[in-house]
């Protein structure tokens, strides 16, 4: 959870990860005080992400301390992320407009650390090696670098509503990515290479074609990972 998240900002975006990605099911029941130990905070965060989510449509109140997980059907799977991608966009727009040369200068040094890792796990790849490590250190360097782009924006506002946007949460992102690199070794290494784009139009203040590279990477990367089983 960031500085600028509330407990029930944080409760909304994980209950609603949660039934985006199947981890709670249609018609399965979710009491206040259970989801309040499943996310080891207070009932009462966990009461207003839940009428927020029933306001949603997401789930369905059966009782004063109750409610069922509604049936969400594909459409409404593809709204919410078609509304993270569009926020990843507009974040990459700000940035291209408000970043300053010394966080530029931080995202090449993370990407360059990002190039180190790539090279160590395709020679321990050759050499029939465990990457594992490697593939957990690169994907912590590749949120680094999302997150600094989204500090390139100077806007906490819009920053907070991507975060609450999610259509997986950071950990179940992770083990869908890992899960996908497990099954194919070359997973989303075909949008590596949009990140140094960014950067440069970024550099350029080209907040337009920022912005479509951001939109091209989130829409590729969703799309892949929705396709996980």
């Amino acid at each position: 959870m960031n500085a600028a998240e509330t407990l029930a900002d944080h409760a909304y975006r994980q209950v609603r990860s949660a039934i985006a990605t199947g981890e709670l099911r249609p018609g399965q029941k979710v009491t206040e005080r259970g989801m309040a130990e499943r996310l080891a905070i207070s009932p009462t965060p966990v009461r207003e992400a839940l009428r927020r989510l029933e306001l949603d449509g997401l789930i369905e109140r059966i009782g004063p301390r109750t409610v069922l997980v509604a049936a969400i059907h594909d459409a409404a799977i593809d709204d919410l992320a078609e509304v993270e991608v569009g926020l990843r966009g507009l974040v990459a727009r700000f940035a291209a407009r408000h970043a300053t040369p010394d966080q530029l200068d931080t995202l090449d040094v993370i990407l360059n650390r990002a190039d180190d890792l790539l090279i160590l796990v395709k020679e321990r790849r050759r050499q029939g090696r465990s990457t594992d490590r490697y593939l957990t250190d690169l994907l912590d360097t590749m949120q680094e670098f999302n997150d600094a782009v989204s500090a390139c924006a100077h806007n906490p506002v819009l920053v907070r509503m991507l975060e609450q946007s999610r259509v997986f949460s950071r950990p179940r992102r992770r083990e869908l990515v890992l899960r996908k690199v497990a099954e194919d070794d070359t997973f989303g290494l075909e949008r590596y290479t949009s990140h140094r784009a960014l950067v440069r139009a970024l550099r350029a203040g080209d907040s337009a074609g920022a912005e479509q590279i951001a939109l091209a990477d989130a829409q590729g990367g969703l799309a892949a990972l929705r396709e996980a089983p």
